[in-house]
């Protein structure tokens, strides 16, 4: 019955980007009783059919791959956003990832000790968007300790001797 169901709902498909039970993967096989669902770490997660019917779960691919990715980044209230933004698009669209939809840099929250920064970008799967994140987030912390350090989160404490002195 749920093989029945899921034919004709169709809610997954071969090369489906899913999240199931926290897990990240791509649908490579459906049977009429499983899917097997191969996880980012090269893992294979075989699922009832019927667990599909009774349970909720994310299908990242369903109309298309296309998706939108998060950086975030704490930082201080001094470090100047437009500066932020400027680099951010220098970076992006640098990168083969970025498809060109969605770029945006953003304050998304403020606490007492910073404030959150969220850059916003898009690309043509999940698995560029997940490159593209990573490489924005490294670009941004190095270009912000080389050009803003002081916009960096500082809270630590260190007994004094306990490191040596950064070389400037």
């Amino acid at each position: 019955v749920a093989g029945l169901q899921s034919a004709l709902a169709q809610p997954i498909r071969i090369d489906d980007v899913l999240i199931v039970q926290g897990e990240w993967g791509r649908v490579e096989e459906i049977t009429g009783s499983y899917v097997v669902l191969r996880i980012w770490d090269e893992r294979r997660l075989v699922i009832p059919l019927q667990w599909f019917i009774e349970n909720p779960f994310q299908n990242w691919t369903r109309h298309s791959a296309e998706i939108l990715g998060t950086v975030f980044l704490h930082l201080d209230y001094a470090t100047p956003v437009e500066a932020v933004r400027a680099e951010a698009r220098r970076i992006v669209e640098s990168r083969p990832e970025w498809d060109g939809r969605v770029l945006a840099v953003q304050v998304t929250d403020a606490t007492e000790r910073s404030m959150q920064v969220r850059v916003l970008v898009s690309a043509a799967n999940a698995g560029q968007a997940f490159e593209l994140r990573c490489i924005v987030r490294e670009q941004l912390l190095a270009w912000l300790a080389r050009e803003h350090p002081q916009c960096l989160p500082r809270l630590r404490w260190e007994p004094p001797g306990a490191l040596p002195e950064p070389a400037r």
